[in-house]
């Protein structure tokens, strides 16, 4: 795959315009969203009034262009979302993540006309939940060994319906979505492509079903689940793109832009987790002495506040080269490896600074905590990060050399 393939479109809203939506979207967060994070956690759910004023603000569609109803956000305009997303419990970006980044974009670049026609003006207000489908037990960060299998009914004819069989794990949105955007082998891999296709599965078709939520470490509010296919028929037209092999490159494009993102969403946490634990430093004594005022304590806010502002002029560089198509494969992969593993000391070291209190489950730095663990893993591991990131500088120096 080229890092400049393929055009994801330019901005649709102007500077001025994006900093109204950003304003709308930094408010709410702080105000109706912040106050609530002990709700959410305690009940592991977002509750209906903030999932519809999420609604009303353009929250599930912003990514998704205007021409479908949404506010066609670019990446760079994305990311600094992202960035207030990840201030509060990261269960409430969940709730729209898929349908505007993994799931969404794989019909917004990938869709026929009649596909989008169909799905995107709902999945942009919301209307739909669309989950994306790809992770197997034996097939996580490396689509290439999907075990989940469709079959045309008909090999002679073009226009066959297919029979999806499989199984997969760990899905967002799964136990809400209303569509499956469902990646399945249709042959093994050769010389003509990977063999790896998608299909629009609506939830309510017969033989697809969904397990009860999976109980995580943290994320209380995103709910994930298993998904089974037992002899699930669709017709040719859910197959994204008419193609049998858009469905891994579709995967590889969905999950690089996403990447970014989730890369915003870890600055944004470890901002939070910095503020609480300034705020913890300049007003907890010990022996009459703010702990702010000790040297060690503002040593762990210094590694803090550099690993805050490094990511984040990483992910801005990263979304201007996803946007601009100069990189669209090494950039992603190193924003979401630097920022997710920075995340994770800032989120240590903020329980550090608040100490015991930062053990109790009433502080948010010790939701931070467990919630951040999971930026590391999903949407493709660190280690997988690295290895995308090595291979493609020895590659692309090897093409220098030869060229």
């Amino acid at each position: 795959m080229s890092d400049a393939s393929p055009a994801i479109g330019g901005a649709e809203v102007d500077a001025d315009d994006f900093a109204d939506i950003h304003a709308t979207v930094r408010e709410f967060i702080r105000t109706k969203v912040v106050p609530r994070e002990r709700e959410i956690a305690d009940g592991d759910a977002i509750p209906a009034d903030l999932r519809q004023a999420a609604k009303d603000v353009g929250l599930f569609g912003f990514a998704i262009p205007q021409e479908w109803g949404g506010l066609g956000l670019d990446l760079a305009q994305d990311v600094e979302l992202a960035q207030e997303f990840g201030y509060t419990c990261l269960a409430l970006r969940s709730m729209f993540g898929t349908n505007n980044g993994i799931a969404g974009q794989v019909l917004v670049n990938f869709g026929t006309d009649e596909q989008k026609a169909q799905w995107l003006s709902k999945i942009a207000s919301g209307d739909v939940v669309a989950s994306f489908a790809l992770t197997e037990p034996g097939a996580g960060s490396n689509p290439a060994g999907l075990r989940t299998k469709a079959v045309r009914i008909d090999e002679a004819q073009a226009d066959s319906d297919w029979i999806v069989d499989g199984s997969k794990c760990f899905i967002t949105n799964a136990p809400t979505a209303d569509l499956f955007v469902t990646f399945a082998r249709v042959r093994p891999a050769d010389a003509s492509g990977t063999g790896i296709a998608v299909f629009l599965i609506p939830a309510n078709a017969a033989g697809v079903s969904v397990a009860e939520h999976d109980r995580k470490m943290g994320q209380e509010g995103s709910w994930t689940a298993d998904v089974h296919f037992d002899g699930v028929r669709v017709p040719a037209s859910a197959l994204v793109g008419g193609d049998v092999d858009v469905g891994y490159r579709a995967a590889m494009i969905s999950l690089a832009r996403g990447r970014v993102h989730i890369a915003g969403i870890a600055v944004g946490t470890a901002q939070r987790a910095l503020d609480e634990s300034l705020r913890h430093a300049a007003v907890t004594t010990q022996g009459g002495t703010p702990i702010g005022d000790f040297q060690l304590v503002q040593a762990m806010l210094a590694d803090m506040q550099t690993g805050v502002m490094a990511g984040r002029a990483l992910v801005r560089d990263a979304a201007a080269k996803w946007v601009s198509g100069a990189d669209r494969r090494i950039a992603p992969s190193v924003a979401k490896l630097f920022c997710t593993e920075m995340v994770g000391d800032v989120a240590d070291k903020a329980v550090q600074v608040h100490g015991g209190s930062g053990y109790m489950r009433e502080m948010p730095v010790e939701r931070i905590y467990r919630d951040v663990r999971l930026l590391r893993l999903y949407e493709g591991t660190s280690e997988i990060q690295r290895l995308i990131i090595g291979g493609g500088l020895v590659r692309r120096t090897q093409k220098e050399i030869t060229s």
